[in-house]
């Protein structure tokens, strides 16, 4: 369960079970307008507040009747394996249902729950209620290699068959234990379930193969070295030493290898996290090494890559069970711990989401964005923007910035990512359309002595979610305005030169495209939009229409429609944006009002045309 929880209290009845609930998850607490005293968050609509958080990806634990949350939730099930919990408690705390999601935290959450409640845990699933243990969700440190089998080995357990637990890791498989009951005068089919850390040929539909993480994967490589040479040379040693990648617990490596191809490369195949460490770190393991290197030492700052890598992710208790072997660009080794790893040493490599939220409204925002919020350990961004998150952003660290910081809010969010955190960049519109993705790309493109961003911020991983644009909004508000050749063009001569965008209207007026005007005006800036409406009359008739779209999914949304030869100034203000039509625009008035559209040739195809 990678998210954080959120409780959400629908009552004030309920109000204090979910408060516990939430001190003892360290999780945010929600409440419903009007009805809860205190939260950290509150919401109008609990249906509509239950949605988005599980779209979003986020656990979900309501303290309310069930019903409420299945109807919340009910139009967006789809996949088991994908959802996250939900779980119901009842207000009095005695009852914690798992609605969704048992074997994916939820009945381990329940139990939890019950456990701070004093409550029973309601679990319905039939491999925890009648085998009292949940086959295809291991304790941690510890794998399903098949989960493809486990209904099948459930079913067959459920139906009068015997477990049988064999192994040589059989013995550290306690959580196995009360299944082991099968004997050689058992009449029922016998299920096996095999723990192991060696590579197994499972034989039949209902044999489970379970493996102890025990082992870390220290890798190394040169700059450039390719994916295949990487992952041969650990396939090798992992033959060799006959072990499973399934257990396998990480992957580490010094940092300076973040952004190695090969590298990710490797970690992603393998299917485990990979762990990354500074060379001081790395150095401090060097009396554990078999094979120190003062080459190493002195290209790097410390005296072993792979092997000492291994051994800090394994931790203070593990071996150096393989050494150190290499080929032409690589070297890898394995560490192995006495007991399967629980705890993850070292830091994950940091990311940067860049994140387009839509112009405010939630239900304009995407999915992938809510998930890369819900999922970030910090939130950086223009406060406006921060605010219109709601709910969503609720108990989250951020940082504000003002408008006009916008160099220094990229560089903050580089710089955080680059110790290792998780970072949403939060933008409204889309993040790459006049906002903070071009401006990221740019901080790292350029060299660290021209102001640029650390070394370290450069080997972040720097992934972008799309947002809908300002123009796409007022769009959808007025019609269908975009419907042909259209194009966008900043008024603000800040970070443009005037003459250029003087030259884009002309070249835009004459190309007869659909012009949407983004910061067409400020407290300062007030020509520029009179002299583009005079560029353009001089190339398209007067009657052209025009869209003034203001707060567009905010309060106070409002749309007007304006003549070309009509267009004012002081009616447009900053949160405006202008869309000008082609000299094919047309304004139509419908029964619930007007609406601007852009006709693409549709008449003349079908009136025998050429298709377009």
């Amino acid at each position: 369960m990678a998210v954080n929880p959120v409780v959400m209290a629908l009552s004030r009845a309920g109000e204090g079970t979910a408060r516990k609930v939430a001190q003892a998850l360290g999780a945010a607490l929600h409440g419903r307008e009007g009805r809860v005293e205190s939260a950290d968050a509150f919401f109008p609509d609990a249906l509509e507040h239950a949605r988005r958080l599980f779209a979003a990806g986020v656990p979900i634990v309501g303290v309310c009747a069930s019903g409420i949350l299945i109807r919340a939730v009910a139009p967006l099930l789809a996949d088991k394996r994908a959802e996250p919990p939900v779980l119901s408690v009842s207000d009095d705390g005695a009852v914690v249902v798992p609605l969704l999601g048992g074997h994916r935290g939820a009945n381990r959450l329940a139990r939890e729950i019950a456990g701070v409640l004093g409550g029973k845990a309601a679990v319905t699933t039939a491999g925890d209620v009648a085998l009292g243990v949940a086959l295809d969700e291991p304790p941690e440190g510890w794998v399903l290699a098949n989960p493809q089998n486990a209904k099948a080995a459930m079913m067959a357990l459920l139906s009068g068959g015997e477990a049988h637990v064999d192994g040589d890791e059989a013995a550290r498989a306690g959580w196995l234990a009360p299944l082991d009951t099968a004997s050689p005068l058992s009449k029922g089919p016998v299920v096996d379930l095999i723990c192991t850390t060696e590579p197994w040929q499972v034989e039949g539909e209902t044999a489970l193969l379970f493996h102890p993480q025990r082992f870390v994967l220290g890798v190394g490589c040169a700059r450039g070295c390719t994916p295949e040479e990487l992952e041969k040379l650990v396939r090798d040693l992992l033959a060799e030493a006959e072990v499973a990648p399934g257990a396998l617990k990480a992957v580490a490596t010094l940092d300076l290898k973040a952004d190695e191809p090969a590298v990710l490369e490797l970690a992603t195949r393998l299917g485990v996290p990979l762990r990354l460490f500074t060379a001081q770190e790395l150095e401090a393991e060097t009396g554990r090494l078999e094979n120190p290197s003062e080459v190493v030492f002195a290209e790097v700052g410390c005296h072993g890559v792979a092997e000492a890598a291994a051994l800090a992710a394994a931790g203070e208790e593990a071996i150096l069970g393989w050494p150190k072997v290499k080929s032409a660009n690589a070297t890898c080794a394995l560490a192995t711990a006495p007991a399967p790893i629980t705890e993850l040493r070292g830091r994950a490599r940091g990311r940067l989401a860049i994140v387009g939220i839509g112009p405010g409204q939630a239900a304009w925002r995407t999915p992938e964005a809510s998930r890369l919020i819900a999922e970030a350990d910090e939130l950086v961004g223009y406060g406006l923007y921060l605010d219109l998150l709601g709910p969503l952003a609720a108990g989250k660290p951020r940082k504000d910035f003002p408008l006009g910081g916008e160099e220094a809010r990229c560089r903050h969010a580089l710089e955080q990512a680059g110790k290792g955190c998780n970072v949403a960049l939060v933008c409204s519109g889309d993040a790459g359309i006049y906002a903070m993705g071009a401006l990221v790309f740019e901080l790292l493109d350029r060299p660290a002595g021209a102001g640029g961003v650390s070394d370290a911020a450069r080997r972040v991983e720097v992934i972008s979610a799309p947002g809908i644009s300002a123009l796409q909004a007022a769009a959808a508000r007025a019609g269908a305005p975009l419907g042909h050749d259209f194009c966008a063009i900043s008024l603000s001569d800040l970070l443009t030169p005037r003459e250029d965008i003087v030259k884009r209207l002309q070249a835009a007026a004459q190309g007869d495209f659909v012009i949407a005007l983004y910061n067409p005006v400020s407290k300062r800036r007030r020509t520029l939009l009179a002299e583009a409406r005079d560029i353009l009359l001089r190339h398209r008739p007067p009657e052209t229409p025009v869209l003034l779209a203001s707060s567009l999914g905010r309060e106070g949304e409002r749309l007007r429609y304006r003549r070309l030869d009509g267009l004012q100034v002081d009616e447009v203000d900053m949160m405006t944006v202008v869309i000008v039509g082609s000299s094919q625009s047309k304004l139509v008035e419908l029964g619930d009002g007007a609406r601007m559209y852009t006709p693409r040739g549709y008449a003349k195809k079908m009136d025998g045309g050429a298709d377009g």
